[in-house]
């Protein structure tokens, strides 16, 4: 896919791995729809890329809330008259244990809200965001259409992790079957597992705990955002990539 003049819807555009997303696309000459709920740093978002001498907007949007998701793709195909792209970045943490154990009693669980954000804003969001999409793309009739949905290296199981790595997997699932669904309408759908990647989270730690991140990683480094973003145009451009998992970790596996 030639990225210049394609619209790009990328969700969790407010900041971090998005951001650098919509920047890097944006510097190919791709139009950005934005997408999230935090409105004030999504604003900033499409700020940013608008210098770029591109067009963007900003969507405030609950991708789990499937009439919001609805209307808010298509106010994108209303605004911009086209969608080419999909990016599902849109993420959430809400880490712990199944059980944790003390003297031999549970004195604490996992909580189904726990469960349940994550796995909705995750994989129920890809779901919502990437049907009315490929809905849009199909029904305007475009040559060339790419759905890019993130994982994490967490879709191997990660400890503490039991949401997270839940909604990763399923991430990883539904990309391969929409590899096989849309291909007929020359739509392609993979994912990306990154490692350990500097974001807000990670900076917010001590730098000796940072230090012990970097040390567990063959490369011997974090990776930064833009080693997301560069992997992002990669499968955008390459128009035989599909049902592909590409792991972005510096060598080390969950």
């Amino acid at each position: 896919m030639e990225l210049k003049n394609k619209v790009i819807a990328i969700t969790g555009a407010a900041r971090g791995i998005g951001r650098a997303i919509a920047i890097r696309l944006a510097e190919q000459g791709a139009n950005i729809a934005a997408i999230d709920l935090d409105l004030e740093n999504l604003t900033e978002t499409v700020s940013l890329v608008e210098k770029l001498g591109v067009k963007a907007k900003s969507y405030q949007c609950d991708v789990a809330d499937e009439a919001m998701v609805e209307t808010t793709f298509a106010s994108i195909v209303e605004q911009f008259g086209s969608i080419e792209g999909l990016v599902n970045n849109a993420g959430v943490l809400r880490d712990g244990l199944l059980i944790k154990v003390s003297g031999g009693k549970v004195i604490k669980k996992m909580t189904a809200q726990q469960y349940d954000l994550v796995v909705n804003v995750h994989m129920k969001g890809a779901f919502l965001c990437t049907r009315e999409a490929a809905a849009q793309m199909v029904e305007l009739g475009i040559d060339e259409g790419c759905i890019v949905s993130m994982s994490s290296g967490a879709y191997h199981g990660n400890f503490g992790q039991t949401n997270y790595s839940a909604a990763k997997a399923g991430i990883v699932a539904m990309s391969r079957v929409w590899s096989k669904e849309l291909a007929r309408y020359n739509i392609r759908s993979a994912a990306i597992a990154p490692g350990t990647i500097e974001t807000d989270m990670l900076r917010s730690m001590p730098p000796e705990a940072l230090e012990g991140l970097a040390k567990k990683v063959p490369l011997g480094r974090i990776g930064d955002v833009d080693n997301i973003a560069q992997t992002v145009q990669f499968i955008l451009e390459n128009n035989y990539v599909s049902g592909d998992v590409i792991e972005v970790n510096g060598g080390l596996f969950f």
